[in-house]
C-alpha cells in the first residue's frame, strides 16, 4: 500500500492509499514513503490547507467502514470549509442518534479529509480522535476562522 507523509503543524502526517483511493490519513511518520500521482496531489492540498488556503479535498476516498458510516462520513464531506455542524445535526441528514455520529466520528480513518474536526456536541467541541484530541481539533478549526467563543 502506498504511503506518503507530510509535515503539518499538528506533526507528522501519512497519507496511505489503496487501487487508486485514499484510505487513511494517520498521525506519525510512515516508514514507507512512495509518490504517487495521487498522494503528492492530497499532500499538495493539505500543504496549501496548512498554509490557510481553503480547500475543498475534493478526492477519491475510500474510507472502511459500514455502509451507515460511509453515508455518515459522505455527509460530513458536504460541510464547508470554515462551518461547524453538530451531531445531532449529522444525525438528521444520515439517520441514527448523536451518540452513533460520535462513534462515526471516531472511527473515521481519513481525519481533515473527511473534517470530523468541524462536529460540535451540544454544549460544546465535543471530541477528537486526532493523536492531540482536542488541542488538534481547535487549532484545525482555528485555522479555518471558525470562533471558538
Amino acid at each position: 500500500m502506498p504511503q506518503l507523509s507530510l509535515h503539518s503543524p499538528l506533526g507528522p502526517l501519512t497519507l496511505s492509499e489503496e487501487d487508486g483511493k485514499i484510505v487513511a490519513l494517520d498521525w506519525g511518520r510512515g516508514r514507507d514513503q512512495e509518490e504517487t500521482p495521487l498522494l503528492l496531489r492530497a499532500r499538495a492540498m493539505l500543504d496549501r490547507y496548512f498554509d490557510g488556503e481553503p480547500e475543498c479535498f475534493d478526492l477519491p476516498l475510500a474510507p472502511f467502514g459500514t455502509p451507515w458510516r460511509q453515508r455518515v462520513w459522505e455527509a460530513l464531506r458536504r460541510v464547508p470549509y470554515g462551518t461547524t455542524v453538530t451531531y445531532q445535526d449529522l444525525a438528521r441528514q444520515a439517520g441514527g442518534s448523536p451518540r452513533a455520529i460520535g462513534g462515526a466520528m471516531a472511527a473515521n480513518p481519513i481525519p481533515i479529509l473527511i473534517p470530523c474536526h468541524r462536529v460540535f456536541g451540544k454544549t460544546g467541541l465535543g471530541g477528537y480522535s486526532g493523536a492531540g484530541g482536542l488541542d488538534d481539533k481547535r487549532a484545525l478549526l482555528i485555522l479555518e476562522g471558525v470562533e471558538l467563543g
